[in-house]
């Protein structure tokens, strides 16, 4: 079976000196009729040639840094998008611990601790606003939290929070979802806030 090829359309030069109607040969990208068109044109495109090849060099270097990110950056990164996402969800609501409102920094307090349960890093409804005075300097004060927590979202699921779970190691990709769906989160409370 016989395919026809497609009649290559005639460009202009892209020479203002030349302007001359030509049929691509190289490829369908050509810009030029001949090569000293090209060379003639040559010092203005410089400048757009050198940012595309500092571009490919970026990206390049950009893929080889993913590609040798340890797991624990992974972890960080997905980390930093989660608790964003709680800053912003609880922006209206005062400090879970100490229900004082000021204007001091903020942090993503969580209930049960990454440390003691590494599954709950990632679970909404064991971390919220908490300011900085209680969850540095008062370990968070768990108590207070407890009280509030029962509160906002019911003895139920505190005391699921407080049962035991299942292990959970989050593999780079399930990292890498995480990060980008709290993203996205992140990006709609923005919106609705605006």
């Amino acid at each position: 079976m016989r395919v026809a090829l497609k009649e290559v359309k005639a460009k202009k030069c892209k020479n203002p000196a030349c302007g001359v109607s030509f049929k691509p040969s190289f490829s369908t990208a050509q810009k030029v009729c001949s090569w000293t068109c090209g060379l003639a044109i040559a010092p203005e495109n410089r400048e757009k040639a050198r940012k595309a090849i500092a571009e490919v060099g970026r990206k390049e270097i950009r893929a080889a840094k993913e590609r040798i990110k340890p797991r624990a950056q992974y972890v960080r990164e997905a980390q930093q998008a989660f608790n964003e996402w709680v800053r912003l969800r609880d922006s209206a609501l005062p400090c879970v611990s100490c229900g004082r409102h000021h204007e001091g920094q903020y942090h993503a307090g969580h209930y049960r601790t990454v440390g003691a349960n590494p599954e709950l890093r990632f679970e909404p409804l064991n971390v919220h606003k908490q300011c900085a005075p209680c969850n540095n300097h008062k370990s968070g004060d768990i108590v207070n939290y407890r009280i509030t927590l029962v509160r906002r979202i019911g003895l139920e699921r505190v005391e699921w929070l407080e049962g035991p779970h299942e292990a959970k190691r989050y593999t780079i990709q399930e990292l890498q979802e995480i990060k980008a769906n709290y993203r996205a989160k992140t990006r709609e409370l923005k919106k609705e806030a605006a």
